[in-house]
Order: C-alpha cells, then sequence, then structure tokens
C-alpha cells in the first residue's frame, strides 16, 4: 500500500527496499488495485496476502492475461536500455 504509487514500483524496481521483490528480483507490475480508503487497502492487501500462489495467478490472468509489464516505460532509465 502506498500514497504514491509511480514512487513505490521506481523503489521496488530498482530494489531501493528488501523484501520480496528485492529477493527474487522482482522488476514487472502485473497487477495493481486503487482506493482511496486506507482502511479497505490494508484489509485487501492482508486477505490477498493469505491467498496462495494459483489463487493470486487467476486474479492477474483475469485483468491481465498476457502478464504485460503494466509499469513498462515508466522510468527514463528503462527507456535508455
Amino acid at each position: 500500500m502506498t500514497n504514491d504509487f509511480r514512487r513505490r514500483v521506481y523503489e521496488h524496481k530498482h530494489k531501493l527496499i528488501g523484501g520480496f521483490t528485492a529477493r527474487y528480483n522482482i522488476t514487472s507490475l502485473v497487477y495493481y488495485e486503487q482506493t482511496i480508503d486506507v482502511h479497505s487497502a490494508l484489509a485487501r492487501e492482508k486477505q490477498l496476502k493469505g491467498w496462495k500462489r494459483i489463487r493470486k495467478s487467476e486474479l492477474i490472468a483475469s485483468v491481465n492475461p498476457k502478464w504485460l509489464n503494466l509499469s513498462a516505460g515508466w522510468f527514463e532509465d528503462e527507456i535508455l536500455r
């Protein structure tokens, strides 16, 4: 959860934050949800973290069937590669 989505994606892509994305070299954004309510965002995040991988994969595929990187080209350093 974040109040600055692009900054958070940048931090994850550049491994500025430890955790799952840094540990497993995750650099693609394939799914996200938006809400203006902090409490529902926290509850949804907790719910998703409790799901098994197959259920998460099905959710992603339902909105992004090709698993495209939704943040491709967002940052100048990506364009230069």
